[in-house]
């Protein structure tokens, strides 16, 4: 039971890096010409952001229903 609790708990971790990561790529002022240009974000910055937000969601349900 303590290791599904321990994969819950780093899924949900490197969830929140990836998307803070991706946020953070969002931010730059590359990125932010980008987005006046093209109208979004470099796919890179997405796909960490998706990904982060998947791993954290993923994370934090193994911890809230993995109790059992």
């Amino acid at each position: 039971m303590m290791n599904k609790k321990m994969i819950g708990v780093v899924l949900l971790v490197v969830g929140v890096a990836l998307f803070f990561w991706g946020y953070n790529m969002t931010q730059s002022v590359g990125e932010e010409v980008r987005e006046a240009f093209t109208g979004s974000f470099s796919d890179k910055a997405t796909w960490l952001m998706i990904g982060g937000g998947a791993l954290g969601l993923i994370g934090l349900l193994q911890l809230i229903v993995g109790k059992k």
